[in-house]
């Protein structure tokens, strides 16, 4: 009842026989090493320019599948996607990135050190060349933030909203 031997047919058929395993040490090995790459990289891969956005409460969420996002630095550089460009050019490469959608929003991330002046500039160069639907982006911030202990501040409104009515004056306002 014990196990059977082998028995010794030849000096170099009994040395080397097949193993009907997989070895899964060297595949452990190279999944780690892919791994460890694409951590690495993962970080690098990210488009567009660093800019300190703006907080805001009262920001909506935008869903948009593939939006165009013109980015305005604090020195008051002016970036499509990634790439540096000039004012001048601005409207032309948003229209070729465009095509036939011509109701594609465009986010304008404005740095928040950068002069407001040049924002409103990209914005109005957007509009008056008939690109209407644009959007500015901003970080979302929390309810518990400096924002909301007790003073409230007003906020602009979303792109395409109405504008928000001024409150009424107190009463025993001085005119």
């Amino acid at each position: 009842m014990g196990m059977p031997s082998r028995q010794r047919q030849s000096a170099t058929e009994g040395l080397y026989q097949p193993l009907a395993e997989i070895n899964v040490t060297p595949l452990v090995d190279v999944m780690l090493v892919l791994l460890i790459i694409f951590m690495v990289t993962a970080p690098l891969l990210a488009k567009g320019v660093k800019v300190n956005l703006p907080q805001a409460t009262a920001a909506m969420p935008i869903n948009q599948k593939d939006p165009i996002v013109i980015t305005v630095s604090k020195e008051g550089k002016i970036a499509l996607g990634a790439d540096e460009i000039s004012a001048e050019t601005l409207v032309e490469n948003i229209r070729v990135m465009m095509g036939e959608d011509h109701g594609r929003v465009v986010h304008i991330r404005g740095d928040t050190e950068a002069v407001y002046g040049e924002v409103v500039a990209v914005m109005d160069r957007l509009a008056t060349n008939g690109i209407t639907h644009i959007a500015i982006m901003t970080n979302s911030r929390s309810k518990t933030g400096p924002a909301s202990k007790g003073s409230a501040r007003p906020t602009a409104p979303a792109a395409g909203a109405p504008p928000a009515q001024l409150p009424a004056a107190p009463a025993g306002a001085a005119k």
